[in-house]
């Protein structure tokens, strides 16, 4: 397998815009729940992500989805050798899925996710403070937890880039 571009994008209802994307792309998506869908697309191989409590319309965060634990290790290890900070999860949940990953934000902030899929789960997304703090995210972490009629939504439906590690660490 291939390494896979990832996207993920706010967006301001799933149901409106897994309707959307299946017209533009032409395709079904790949998982789809109350906060969070997946688009798979094999030409070209781009992962499109769709979450609410971010800004609708605006970038979540870019990545790179790699065939296994191994590669992310090793890409891991070369962007430690050029001093570019990182945050490392083993095995955390995020987006319905359990992943190995690391975490880095580019020159003009915009974060990146390497990770490789080890499987999918039906838990929730919830806040990892650790990430927030990261990815210079902490005020958002309230404010995602807000619905659009400003109904608290469940603590684990923030739907901004949160991931519950089972093992995290700043590197």
């Amino acid at each position: 397998m291939a390494n896979t571009f990832h996207v993920s994008l706010y967006v301001r209802s799933i149901p409106e815009a897994v309707e959307q994307y299946r017209k533009v792309l032409g395709i079904e998506p790949a998982k789809v729940k109350h906060d969070y869908a997946k688009f798979e697309i094999q030409d070209p191989p781009v992962i499109l992500s769709l979450s609410v409590g971010g800004e609708p319309g605006k970038l979540s965060h870019l990545g790179i989805r790699y065939p296994g634990t191994g590669e992310v290790v090793t890409e891991m290890a070369r962007v430690k050798q050029t001093d570019v900070p990182l945050f490392q999860q083993e095995g955390t949940t995020c987006c319905y899925a359990k992943a190995d990953k690391f975490w880095i934000r580019d020159g003009d902030g915009v974060p990146w996710e390497m990770y490789t899929l080890l499987e999918d789960v039906e838990a929730e997304t919830a806040a990892d403070s650790q990430l927030r703090s990261f990815l210079g995210q902490e005020a958002k972490a309230v404010e995602a937890r807000e619905t659009p009629a400003g109904v608290a939504a469940p603590d684990s439906a923030c739907g901004t880039s949160c991931c519950v590690p089972s093992e995290s660490q700043n590197a």
